[in-house]
């Protein structure tokens, strides 16, 4: 069964149509890399997936279930979305590393914290850095670990290593190719010409709609 299904999916804004007819079906465990030229809707189609947006038409289903019967909490939390530009808050790194622990009622783990720092090449130290003397490598890095400390069962990335220093992008992409080891799946945005040759399956939009792709049972 899929985890993940798009039935004649529309998405319409200021009277034009960004996302026309989709339909799409993923694989539990896929990783799919969604290209085309920009303004093409891909990461509107992320959006859609992660409800940040409702479609004009069309149903979205998460483990065979309408999206919009779940509450909007629990389905983020099993459903993460990072974006392009890192959307950090508070004051320092741990203020946002404490919040995934918040949401779910349960008490800040500091090794569990340090061990996924430590993946990202980041010191235990780094907690008490603020967000405005980091770099952005260094809050892509914050902003990934933020969205897996607990795993999800999807996970959206919008073109996440774009601008990054190559040391910053290598770290970014082992750590997407950890995550999907242990079963999450994986839907990716890139323009990036080297992580497309490497894609596994790649979905191709133009113009709103899927041109080719192989999406592990579309």
């Amino acid at each position: 069964m899929p985890i993940l299904t798009l039935e004649n999916v529309s998405f319409e804004s200021k009277q034009q149509k960004i996302i026309k007819n989709i339909d799409l079906s993923v694989e539990e465990g896929a990783f799919l890399t969604l290209t085309g030229p920009s303004g093409s809707g891909k990461s509107t189609l992320l959006k859609l997936i992660a409800s940040l947006i409702t479609p004009t038409d069309g149903k979205i289903l998460f483990e065979n279930q309408f999206q919009s019967s779940f509450q909007l909490t629990d389905y983020r939390q099993q459903v993460s979305y990072c974006f392009q530009q890192p959307a950090l808050f508070g004051a320092t790194v741990k203020d946002n590393l404490v919040f995934p622990f918040l949401v779910r009622d349960e008490e800040f783990n500091q090794e569990m914290v340090q061990e996924h720092l430590e993946l990202v090449d980041l010191p235990t130290s780094f907690l008490d850095k603020k967000i405005t003397e980091i770099s952005g490598g260094e809050k892509q890095r914050v902003a990934l670990i933020r969205n897996i400390l607990f795993l999800p069962k999807i996970l959206l990335l919008d073109e996440v290593t774009s601008g990054l220093d190559e040391k910053s992008k290598e770290i970014v992409l082992e750590l997407i190719r950890l995550i999907h080891t242990k079963g999450v799946t994986v839907l990716k945005v890139t323009h990036d010409e080297i992580e497309i040759q490497e894609a596994e399956h790649i979905i191709t939009i133009v113009k709103g709609e899927i041109l080719n792709g192989t999406a592990g049972g579309e």
